[in-house]
């Protein structure tokens, strides 16, 4: 079986949040707290995979100015992709 990097619909968790999401990282793969991240300011999750990563590709330089130095894409608890 193998991982489709597409998105499947536009699913949305049972809290109500939309599904995709990223993760902040330092360069070790540990979590950098969103809070901590002005360049997250607001950012709660994305209806699309699509709607992601444009977001992502805007803000990447700013998010590397806060100490972000690699993100992971989540659809629910599955992890889609790694960005470094």
């Amino acid at each position: 079986m193998t991982n489709s990097l597409e998105p499947s619909s536009s699913f949305v968790e049972p809290s109500g949040r939309a599904a995709w999401r990223w993760r902040f990282e330092d360069a070790t793969g540990g979590e950098v707290d969103a809070a901590s991240v002005s360049a997250a300011e607001g950012v709660n999750g994305f209806p699309s995979q699509s709607d992601a990563e444009s977001w992502i590709g805007e803000m990447w330089r700013d998010l590397l100015d806060d100490g972000v130095d690699q993100v992971t894409l989540f659809e629910a608890d599955r992890v889609v992709r790694l960005v470094t």
